[in-house]
């Protein structure tokens, strides 16, 4: 037999296996390429396999019940990637399992190990169904652990974050017209559990997530919308050990360099039971935030902070048109917080005099940010119908004195309380309809910056003396 109709006859064969696990309307599933749900066969392989016959015309992979332990897998462009209740995707506890990629981490761009599930430099591609995707991170959070009690006494907590690396549970990167939810459970991520990150037309709808099983996971962020665009983030439950719903765009100089905006995001309908904080601007504001709005979200006692703005000295950046409204806070400790000083320890990078091998992210990291391109410049925020219970600080505000924190609209706010807090270097606030059941007075530096608020309800004085934030605990700065 010649050779080219061997080639033909084998070309024909392989087409007709491809078929044969396609099932109807492109139904692709995993077991026909050899996936095995017992938990212990490592299926990344042959999940791939699946995913790439989906990709060749479009389709679904989905899965029997059972749980498939994987390192890695890449969802393609017109694949939807199905986990109907019953299935679990186990994450490997094998770092060598998720491949380094060029990617952006916690203001970065860097290489660093892929998730575990990716949807990278694509179009048009869905993670979606009522079953689990689990990172079985634990041995990521111990891992970071004992690499930062080494790194902190030698004055490098800045660096632990970066170097203990961890797998997320799915990034989306450089990609548009994604969806992801309907009814997921995502828990124990090793490291952040969904970022979108330079991508555009993303839409987050039905997820519950969970990752403070069997530990807390540090830096285990619910979900990070990171210098994209058109994203649309509701119905999401959340219960993680680090920023629930956050925005992010750059840090310092490597984030002033892209100089990505986050903008027209929509986030909605959302429950957060545990975090850092209801919903976070920051820390890494160096894009910029332009066009957001966050609205009906309710934030349980567990989260120590409502609604947050952080950066720090060295970020720059700005937020502008930013509408939060229809909160409601149930035993939330702080209302609203600003903080231009954020976590000193982690935010400001300073190589040791000892250290001369520099690895080239410190270098990043530790680049000089002048002074007056280092301040974020928020304004133009609206922020209304805010129904908070039980919290101990109403506000605790605090900006630049070169750059305040200009032109924040606040009406229909009621706040009980047991102390006022303060709000300082702030220009043209303007309060109206504002309930404040407050045992002690909001401190304001002057009567013109502030305005609107009941007239019992404030006191004038100077900004006391406070504790360098960077004298406190690592731990303290962490939950400031």
């Amino acid at each position: 037999m010649k050779k080219s109709i061997v080639r033909a006859l084998a070309g024909a064969m392989l087409a007709l296996m491809v078929m044969a696990s396609a099932g109807a309307k492109g139904t692709y599933s995993v077991a026909r390429f050899g996936a095995k749900g017992d938990g212990t066969t490592m299926n990344t392989a042959a999940i791939q396999r699946a995913i790439d016959a989906a990709a060749k015309g479009g389709g679904t992979v989905v899965f029997p019940a059972g749980t498939f332990l994987s390192g890695s897998i890449f969802v393609k462009s017109g694949v939807t990637l199905k986990l109907d209740k019953g299935v679990t995707l186990l994450g490997s506890q094998n770092i060598a399992d998720y491949p380094v990629m060029q990617t952006r981490i916690a203001g970065i761009e860097t290489h660093w190990p892929a998730a575990l599930v990716n949807v990278y430099q694509q179009k048009n591609a869905a993670i979606s169904g009522a079953g689990t995707i689990d990172g079985d991170g634990k041995v990521f959070w111990d891992s970071y652990w004992t690499l930062r009690k080494a790194y902190e006494p030698r004055g490098l907590r800045w660096a632990s974050d970066y170097d203990a690396q961890r797998p997320r549970l799915i990034q989306v990167y450089k990609s548009s017209q994604v969806k992801v939810g309907g009814g997921l459970l995502l828990r124990r991520s090793g490291f952040w559990t969904l970022h979108i990150c330079f991508s555009d037309d993303v839409t987050v709808d039905g997820v519950v997530i969970r990752n403070n099983e069997g530990g807390l996971g540090p830096s285990t962020d619910g979900i990070d919308i990171d210098s994209s665009r058109k994203i649309l983030v509701q119905h999401a439950d959340i219960d993680v050990n680090d920023d629930a719903l956050c925005l992010k765009a750059g840090r310092d100089s490597d984030g002033l360099r892209v100089a990505r905006p986050t903008e027209d995001v929509i986030i909605r309908d959302s429950v957060v039971r545990s975090a850092a904080a209801g919903v976070t601007f920051g820390s890494e504001t160096s894009g910029g935030f332009r066009n957001v709005e966050a609205y009906n979200i309710t934030v349980e006692k567990n989260v120590p902070v409502g609604i947050l703005f952080k950066s720090a000295h060295t970020r720059g950046g700005f937020g502008e048109n930013l509408r939060i409204h229809d909160f409601t806070m149930q035993g939330t400790p702080v209302v609203i917080r600003v903080t231009m000083n954020w976590n000193p320890s982690y935010s400001y990078a300073k190589i040791p005099a000892d250290v001369t091998d520099i690895p080239p992210l410190w270098k990043v990291l530790a680049t000089p940010v002048p002074k007056q391109q280092g301040m974020a410049h928020f304004h133009d925020v609206h922020i209304w119908n805010i129904k908070a219970t039980g919290a101990t600080t109403a506000f605790e505000v605090d900006g630049f004195k070169e750059a305040p924190l200009e032109r924040f609209r606040l009406d229909h706010l009621d706040i009980e309380a047991q102390h006022g807090g303060h709000i300082y270097d702030a220009k043209e606030w303007v309060f109206s309809d504002t309930k404040l059941a407050i045992g002690q007075p909001v401190a304001l530096e002057s009567a013109t910056g502030v305005t609107g608020l009941p007239a019992g309800a404030v006191v004038i004085k100077a900004p006391q003396t406070k504790q360098d934030p960077s004298k406190k605990s690592f731990e303290e700065q962490d939950k400031s």
